[in-house]
């Protein structure tokens, strides 16, 4: 079966190397040629190769962007990096962005035609470096999630009614509920209500703790 192949590159020699060695390989057709970004895309859509190598630093339009749209546009496709950078800041971007191979131009001849048919075989193709900057960043350590922060404390007394509050005051200082109801003018049925809900609200059993903590808190 032979594959179709479309060099891009902004380096005439390096296009031309390239040609002239995949020329000799009998399951290698060389369907076509770019010297930047856009006109690899036109390319593609082109002359449909099964596989591209691709250049990262070129103009108009770069290698990563270049194979993020190729991939996106035509998913058949397989990039092949083939690049001078293994670093991190080139490695992940090109394999995010789609690429299935990633090698140094300094490899050899007839492990680039193996790698290629890896390539369209389905495989993934990284140099050592590029495979050593993958994995440095799968092994780093996770970071830390924030420190939850730590809720304000509750107010005891946010939830009380105006009323509910003028009745605890009363509490506080030792006054019954016939004393409260005389103090407030309300009727002691409305301040035993008042009472029953205060004390649901604060938390507590009885009068008696509802008037402790009105004390610790500054009221009666």
């Amino acid at each position: 079966m032979t594959i179709r192949l479309l060099l891009a590159d902004d380096h005439a020699m390096v296009r031309k190397g390239l040609q002239v060695f995949l020329q000799t390989q009998p399951d290698l057709l060389l369907v076509g040629e770019a010297a930047n970004g856009r006109e690899t895309l036109e390319q593609v859509a082109l002359h449909a190769p099964d596989v591209v190598l691709m250049d990262l630093h070129m103009p108009v339009l770069n290698g990563i962007e270049t194979t993020r749209q190729l991939t996106a546009d035509h998913p058949e496709v397989r990039v092949i990096v083939l690049t001078s950078f293994s670093d991190q800041d080139h490695v992940l971007p090109a394999i995010r962005a789609g690429a299935k191979g990633y090698l140094l131009k300094d490899i050899e001849p007839e492990e680039l035609v193996r790698a290629i048919h890896r390539v369209h075989q389905g495989q993934v193709e990284l140099h050592p470096d590029a495979a050593s900057a993958l994995m440095s960043v799968v092994a780093a350590p996770a970071a830390a999630p924030p420190a939850p922060v730590a809720p304000a404390p509750r107010n005891p007394f946010e939830e009380l009614t105006p009323r509910e509050h003028d009745v605890l005051e009363q509490i506080a200082r030792g006054l019954s509920n016939k004393e409260i109801s005389e103090a407030l003018h309300i009727t002691e049925k409305t301040v035993k209500t008042h009472v029953s809900h205060l004390l649901d609200k604060l938390s507590v059993s009885d009068r008696t703790q509802a008037a402790i903590l009105a004390i610790r808190h500054g009221l009666g």
